[in-house]
Order: C-alpha cells, then structure tokens, then sequence
C-alpha cells in the first residue's frame, strides 16, 4: 500500500527504492512509507532544513546503508547515517584486462623497436670484424680488435664529407616536404569542401598509389624522365628556344626531387584532409560577416586551425624521406650520395656495420633535435599567443 506524506516530513527511500522512512527535523515519530516503484515527487523548497547534531547519538540507519540526514523517534535533532566504504578503484578483473589490453602492444614495443635501437646503439661502439659485421666486445685471442671504441664518431666528425651528404639529405627532405605541402593543401581543401557523396570517391583516388609497389611507381618516372621520352624531348625544344641547352631529367636531383614528392604525397594529403574536414564552415562564416576578405579568412581562421594537420603531414614525409635510399638509387645514380644511400652501402657493400651504425644513430639524434625545436617553437607560440 501507499501511505501519505504526512505535513513536514521527508521521505528517505530504502533498498531498491522500494521502501523507506519519513523523517523530520522538528521532532516527531518516524513512520514508515511503501513507495509504489518511484519516489514520490516533492518541493523541498518550502521544507524545513535539518540541524546537525554535536554528536552522533540516536542516529537511524537506513536500511539502504548510503548517506543522508535522518531523525530520531522522539529526537529533535538530526544526524547523518554512516557510510558504506567506496569500491576500490580497480577491481582484479579491471586490472586483468588492462594489462591484457596494454601488454601485447607493449611487448611488441620492447622486442622490435627498443631492443633492435639499443643493438644499434651498441653496434656504434664496436670495432668492424675482420670480414666484416662486428667484432667481438671480448678478447678473441687471436690479436684482433675487441671490445669498444669512440673511432667510429671520429671518423664521423674528421671529415667533413660526411657532414655535407647530411644537410644535402636535410636538404632534399624539407624541399619534398615544402613541396608536398604547397601541392596537397588545394587537393585537400577541395576534398574537404566538396560535396559529401564525392568525398569518399576522391580519398580513394588518392591512396589508389598504394595498390601498386612504390618501386614500380619509381620506375616508371625512369620511363618518363628517359632522354627519349617525349616530356624530356618537350623541355628541351622549349629550353632550346630560349638559346639553352638540352638537359638531363634522368639521374639528377631533379628527378630525385621528383619522385620523393610523387611517392610522399599522399601522406600529406590524408592528414590535412581530415583537419580541414573537421573545421566549421560557421567560423568562415562568421569571419565574413565581420568584414573579412578570402585572404583574411583563410589566413586568420583556416591556416591556424589546420597547423595539426600540417605538422602531421609534414613528419610523415619529411621522416621517410631523409632516410630513403632506393628513389636516389634509381633515379639519381651515383653523383649526389643521400645519408639512406650512405648507411645502406655501409651495411651491405663494404659491411661496416659499425660505422653504418654510427651513421645511424647520428641522423636518429638530429631528427629527435628538430622533433623537439618544434615542440619548443609550438610550446612558445602558444605562450605568446
């Protein structure tokens, strides 16, 4: 049955919200109430406030065991019930599958990304073998070097050629980055603003590249930057008639440059897409009602919204590219050597393994110092912004 509030009383629901009591803060008999499957609604605002007792005598528990403010028979006072002690945070069956979850990810971490960059490391120090690879860190007993040395970074640093083949590298990496960025933003805002039943088509256009070996792909510019190829034929009909002479497309740096930003490009095109994607058409809006010119609005509101898509895109193209040897291999030949063209020919030609290490973990060291310029140029900007 269902009983009715009697005048200044509140109700205090049980277990399961099935049951409770009336309490009052002015001194009066609790009785007790069935609710039928809800609470009763009520305006509490008119109701009087409870006053806390000195002590905590005379308390009524609620069968529920939770938190409230509850009086005695016959009491004129008010008194807060106790408390059931909070779960701990993580239960064991949380717990299990947390590091279910973590460690497999984890694990794959440590055994083919720390432990082959700690070999590496380790490799750096260590004299060459005597038909190459490494020699051994302990005594062999046959006269041979051993154990570990600073020689490979001095050789490193005792001539500057080594020096030179590094910045041409860093050279050709922001070049293909720049260059990647100043192709891919239209192609990225197009998409972006396009209509949404031709968006998923055009992003499928764009990784279409990737069904196919990059290797395939480079060679065939070999086929488009030939000297008998009917583009090499037109630059040079154009170069010959402004009085120059003919060129070579083939094994330069312009074709390296060339397919760098061929096989990259979509790298940078799929971060920014999906940053511009995302940005609200209202803020342009907005923009030019406040007076804003297309320059203005692109240069105020797009531009700063899309710096996490550019940075993005940027590492995903200018990382790969400073290492890449087989795009200079086939399309640059011999003259201009990259630091990926160095360390492979010091791992499989003349097999030293050391100093292709040393070569390795010196170009690992300057991407981790501009990785973290730009962290610091981004942190300042933000400061002063």
């Amino acid at each position: 049955m269902s009983r009715t509030r009697p005048p200044g009383f509140l109700p205090t629901l049980g277990k399961g919200g099935q049951g409770g009591f009336w309490r009052h803060s002015a001194g009066a008999t609790v009785d007790t109430y069935l609710l039928e499957g809800k609470a009763p609604s009520l305006d509490t605002t008119a109701l009087p406030t409870p006053t806390l007792p000195a002590s905590g005598e005379g308390a009524v528990s609620s069968p529920a065991g939770g938190g409230g403010w509850e009086g005695e028979r016959g009491d004129s006072s008010c008194t807060r019930i106790s408390q059931s002690p909070p779960p701990p945070l993580f239960q064991r069956g949380e717990i299990s599958a947390k590091w279910a979850i973590t460690a497999p990810p984890t694990l794959f971490l440590l055994v083919f990304f720390l432990a082959p960059a700690l070999i590496v490391v380790l490799a750096s120090f260590q004299y060459p073998g005597e038909f190459g690879g490494l020699a051994p860190l302990t005594d062999p007993g046959d006269g041979g070097e051993h154990g570990l040395t600073l020689e490979n970074y001095l050789f490193f640093a005792s001539d500057w050629l080594f020096a030179e083949i590094l910045l041409r590298s860093f050279a050709v990496a922001a070049a293909s980055t720049l260059i990647c960025l100043i192709l891919a933003y239209p192609v990225a805002w197009m998409i972006a603003r396009g209509p949404k039943k031709h968006r998923n088509l055009l992003v499928l256009l764009v990784i279409l590249p990737f069904a196919s070996n990059f290797l395939i792909r480079v060679y065939a510019w070999m086929i488009i930057l030939g000297p008998q190829a009917a583009f090499a034929l037109a630059v040079n009909g154009l170069l010959g008639a402004f009085g120059l002479g003919p060129v070579s497309l083939l094994f330069s740096p312009f074709a390296v440059l060339v397919g760098m930003v061929y096989v990259h490009l979509p790298f940078m095109i799929l971060p920014l897409y999906t940053n511009l994607e995302k940005h609200d058409p209202v803020l342009l809006d907005a923009a030019q009602d406040l007076g804003a010119n297309a320059w203005q609005r692109f240069w105020r509101v797009t531009w700063p919204l899309s710096l996490p898509g550019i940075f993005s895109g940027s590492a995903l193209v200018f990382i790969p590219v400073l290492g890449m040897f087989a795009i200079p291999d086939i399309l640059g030949g011999t003259r201009d050597m990259l630091i990926g063209n160095l360390i492979k020919d010091q791992f499989l030609g003349v097999r030293d393994w050391p100093f292709g290490a040393t070569l390795s973990i010196v170009l690992t060291l300057c991407v981790l110092g501009l990785a973290w310029l730009a962290a610091w140029a981004g942190k300042a900007r933000r400061a002063h912004a």
